[in-house]
């Protein structure tokens, strides 16, 4: 079951975070761990036409959005990183998952995910120059502005070795000038949606932004 969920993930973003969560459980599953599996499946019979739309007018720029819940894991208090990354208005890149290591604080969980979604869009720009198109200072959008001033003022660091090279990678394409740093209200981080969950109205609201929408 759990299989046949991620392998739907690849068109249904939507539903990545959930079956993320219950994918961890499969080595010793008990009977609430089915019963919430069987609940995507119920969510998923009601929605059958959503689907990801990619009009054909949008724009052809490349920006992005970072999250991370800290400490949402409830079973060793691991943080949740969520990025979604976009060509103007089409949904091309996203993920959710468990951070390999328990975050301080906030700031920390947020400039950890930060850090993957800045490997990620690399990746990326290099992946689309060889089509011809080239992206500078491409916006990487969190909600929290401890993660901006640690990006851009070596004063405020002072955490652990795994996020000391986060640090040093982020500054770094910062100072290149291939990506920056941009606030965006918690109410409009789309990444939201991929970390936590989320309230009937937020969730839906999340997951038209993100371009899942009924398709006949």
């Amino acid at each position: 079951m759990i299989g046949s969920l991620l392998y739907l993930t690849t068109s249904r973003p939507d539903i990545l975070f959930s079956v993320c969560l219950c994918a961890r459980f499969q080595a010793c599953p008990k009977e609430s761990h089915l019963h919430a599996v069987k609940r995507i499946f119920k969510y998923l019979a009601y929605t059958p036409s959503l689907g990801l739309w990619s009009p054909r007018n949008s724009s052809f720029d490349l920006h992005t959005y970072s999250d991370a819940d800290f400490g949402g894991y409830k079973v060793d208090r691991k943080s949740t990183s969520g990025t979604c990354q976009f060509l103007g208005n089409m949904l091309i890149s996203w993920f959710s998952k468990k951070q390999n290591s328990v975050a301080l604080s906030t700031t920390e969980a947020e400039y950890i995910a930060t850090g993957s979604c800045c490997a990620q869009i690399l990746w990326m720009k290099q992946q689309l120059h060889d089509y011809g198109f080239k992206f500078e200072k491409v916006p990487i959008r969190c909600d929290n502005t401890s993660v901006i001033c640690l990006g851009k003022n070596p004063v405020h660091h002072s955490r652990t070795k795994h996020i000391d090279i986060r640090y040093h990678f982020i500054k770094d394409h910062i100072e290149k000038g291939d990506i920056e740093l941009v606030f965006v209200p918690t109410k409009e981080q789309v990444a939201d949606i991929f970390t936590k969950p989320l309230d009937e109205q937020t969730f839906s609201k999340f997951r038209m932004e993100l371009g899942i929408s009924e398709i006949e």
